[in-house]
């Protein structure tokens, strides 16, 4: 009978254990790429669309959404900049504004900080909208790891901007933490952030 007692005992320690590693785990768990350890903290010096010159640290505290873009791109960025929008607003109230989405657009022949302010505005008035000379965008882009480019203009001078789509996650600290896919559901990138933001909390 002690050994059936004990035997009994280690079972209901043993199914504890595995309830208690299964949450630690559903705790940890992201949609989207992991990507700690594998890109460089934030770090940049732009020009914000009001025309004042900003660095990183104007936004420590905060979780980060950067991504590149223009403001004459016909789908990828309206379409990013809708979802992120959604996903935000999807957010508990009180977390929302511990969410800031970084526009930087690698067009600065057109995007002047006052067409970039409209256009983000346009979406979301807590996006910011940053921008700088070609070679600071260039470096700015090595530093993540992606690149974008120019096509040839057409006969009314208008051209393409090729860049990624990807969105780079920053938490509280400046940390590369997840990169977004464009085809990731907008609940799962809520779930995400909601996450990132209360870790940035605590």
């Amino acid at each position: 009978m002690k050994f059936i007692t004990l035997f009994a005992r280690s079972l209901v320690i043993a199914g504890l254990a595995l309830v208690l590693t299964g949450c630690l785990d559903e705790e940890q768990q992201w949609n989207a790429k992991e990507i700690d350890g594998m890109l460089p903290d934030l770090e940049f010096t732009l020009t914000r669309s009001d025309g004042e010159t900003v660095t990183a640290e104007e936004y420590q505290g905060q979780v980060r959404l950067m991504f590149f873009g223009f403001t004459n791109c016909p789908d990828v960025c309206p379409a990013t900049l809708s979802k992120l929008t959604r996903a935000i607003k999807a957010m508990p109230a009180d977390l929302q504004d511990d969410v800031t989405p970084l526009f930087v657009s690698v067009d600065p022949k057109r995007d002047t900080p006052e067409r970039l302010g409209e256009y983000v505005n346009f979406f979301y008035d807590r996006t910011v909208g940053l921008t700088a000379d070609e070679p600071t965008l260039r470096k700015l882009a090595k530093r993540y790891r992606t690149t974008f480019g120019y096509d040839e203009p057409d006969e009314r001078g208008n051209y393409n901007v090729s860049h990624s789509a990807a969105i780079y996650v920053f938490d509280g600290q400046g940390n590369a933490r997840l990169l977004l896919r464009s085809d990731l559901p907008t609940d799962q990138i809520t779930e995400d952030l909601v996450q990132l933001a209360r870790q940035a909390r605590s």
